[in-house]
């Protein structure tokens, strides 16, 4: 069976049909709080899987991904949106990340291939040191904000690149009009997903895009301060207060997502 048989083939009317879908970060988010808070807000989800859907929306590659949930105890997610909204794919019963080429086309066309280009145009900057995960279509850096020169910023906008900075700490360089946001909406477009029904969770600015699309939204508690002023004034936003999943838990609540929970 070829990829795009398997993709074809691929039951896609599960998640659809599933009560709520959750559709969270990872580091400060999924992955936040103590051993106890996770260990009984996973165990909530897995006790609940015939009723809720799960996608991952993170800046992680999909070997982390992979890694997380076949060694370390993390429930799988259905559905996986990594590299900071530059790959959407389908996680199997393997653990293995299948990309979506039907989702992706229009990223990779917009990427073309950029990753040299950038590279070379942003070596001269001080405060940014480049990853060294590859990616597929991204740059990714590590931010020093005390040294970090802000004309890289007009330089990757001349490129026709977009930049998110996040945790004060992050520097992404991106396709443009490609985010979490965008491929969340993609992905949930393309498998027939009600709106009303998904819950985004984040905790900093790279959660942005997905946060503010009108769709049920929580920041958790310990969130960066510069997204919590921003969701502070939407009304279908919560800022929780609890850290990690318990806030998402707050939320869940506070939406009235998953009665009889």
């Amino acid at each position: 069976m070829t990829l795009q048989d398997f993709i074809t083939s691929a039951d896609t009317t599960d998640i659809a049909d599933k009560e709520m879908v959750l559709a969270t970060d990872l580091d400060g988010t999924f992955l936040g709080g103590t051993k106890e808070d996770l260990q009984k807000f996973y165990g909530w989800v897995e006790a609940n899987r015939d009723r809720l859907g799960l996608i991952f929306v993170t800046g992680r590659d999909p070997a982390f991904v992979s890694d997380l949930t076949s060694r370390l105890g993390v429930p799988r997610p259905d559905f996986v949106i990594g590299d900071v909204g530059t790959t959407i794919a389908e996680m199997d019963d393997a653990h293995a990340i299948r990309p979506i080429p039907a989702l992706e086309q229009e990223i990779a066309r917009a990427w073309s291939d950029d990753g040299p280009r950038v590279k070379e145009a942003l070596e001269q900057f001080d405060g940014i040191t480049q990853q060294a995960t590859p990616f597929r279509y991204r740059l990714s850096y590590d931010m020093d904000p005390d040294r970090f020169d802000d004309r890289v910023l007009g330089v990757v906008a001349d490129m026709g690149l977009d930049v998110i900075l996040s945790d004060n700490r992050f520097f992404d360089v991106l396709p443009p009009g490609v985010s979490k946001g965008p491929s969340l909406l993609r992905l949930i477009g393309h498998l027939g997903i009600d709106r009303r029904r998904v819950l985004v969770a984040g905790d900093t600015m790279n959660d942005l895009s997905m946060l503010r699309l009108g769709l049920p939204a929580v920041a958790v508690g310990g969130s960066e301060a510069a997204l919590i002023e921003r969701m502070e004034p939407l009304e279908h936003a919560h800022v929780a207060k609890g850290i990690g999943v318990v806030g998402i838990a707050e939320a869940i609540a506070h939406h009235n997502l998953f009665p009889n929970s």
